[in-house]
């Protein structure tokens, strides 16, 4: 029975044609947004009422958030450029043949200048596919996050979201959320997220493209999907949906999902991009998500930059 669904699901994608190359041509004469499809729409709004319940169908995703906040401060932070004037280290001299207590004082002095610098900062960020609005308050809740706004395609799950920001009001008075695909976005921001998101659109190429025009120069595009291979198909469909449903039956499509490779070699073709970072992730019962291994299978962040 679960080999038969297997190879049934593993023989109708066509798995040797990149997602983002395949969806971008099929649908390059056509107009209008590129995003969730109405079936998609309708099973997220139907999610929209036990979107906050910790305990409820998205519980999971609560717990991936801890994750994915993790990645972004940790990258935001790695990347704060320490001025020479500044620099507590000796160039020229390699920090692993110092004494340890020395090395790990000149470690100490430069994540304290980067987390200092990076509280100094007032940035805007725009998360899209916001969902229910779990991500978004995060980000509100960033010392160096002045403003975020949200957008979804499902009322429902909008509706949501301005429900529970209102609980708050210190997140309430920096987010902002609006019904509309990010195609009609003018403004740009210093950080742009789009989490599990992308597994959930019918063109996803179009999609990416338009997050990254609305990204500053200088500034971060975040994203986390799923790869397309048997460990993904097995984790997040078969046990995660049908076995011990642990996530709501017919969340995911196995052959909307993309590849990491594919989202590397993709934005090198965009100039002025980079990818920086990818992580895999995955869910353990009895410990939460984790990161593991380079991001070629199962769950994976990544961060991509545009240049200054």
């Amino acid at each position: 029975m679960i080999r038969s669904s297997i190879a049934t699901v593993l023989k109708g994608s066509p798995a040797f044609v990149p997602r983002l190359v395949r969806c971008s041509h099929s649908h390059s004469h056509s107009a209008g947004p590129t995003s969730s499809s109405d079936d998609e729409l309708q099973h997220f709004n139907e999610l929209a009422k036990s979107w906050w319940d910790v305990a409820g169908p998205q519980r999971i995703l609560h717990k991936m958030n801890l994750l994915r906040m993790d990645f972004i401060q940790e990258t935001l932070r790695n990347h704060v450029p320490i001025p020479e004037e500044s620099d507590v280290f000796v160039p020229g001299f390699s920090l692993d043949l110092l004494p340890k207590e020395i090395s790990s004082q000149v470690v100490t002095e430069q994540e304290v200048f980067r987390d200092t610098h990076l509280r100094s900062q007032k940035l805007k960020a725009m998360d899209i596919g916001c969902g229910g609005g779990i991500l978004t308050e995060s980000l509100a809740r960033l010392p160096f996050v002045e403003s975020v706004k949200g957008i979804d395609l499902a009322p429902g799950v909008l509706e949501a979201a301005n429900a529970h920001k209102a609980l708050d009001p210190m997140v309430d008075s920096k987010i902002t959320y609006k019904l509309q695909p990010v195609e009609q976005e003018q403004e740009q921001y210093d950080i742009v997220t789009m989490m599990e998101m992308l597994e959930h659109v019918d063109y996803p190429a179009e999609v990416l493209s338009a997050a990254l025009q609305r990204v500053k120069p200088g500034g971060w595009l975040f994203l986390s999907t799923i790869n397309r291979d048997l460990i993904s198909y097995f984790t997040t469909i078969l046990v995660a949906e049908h076995l011990i449903r642990i996530v709501p039956v017919g969340t995911h499509s196995y052959e909307k999902y993309i590849n990491a490779s594919e989202l590397v070699e993709w934005v090198k073709q965009r100039p002025g991009y980079e990818v920086v970072g990818v992580k895999g992730c995955m869910y353990l019962p009895f410990k939460g998500w984790v990161f593991c291994g380079d991001g070629n299978t199962g769950n994976y962040v990544a961060a991509v930059r545009r240049s200054a």
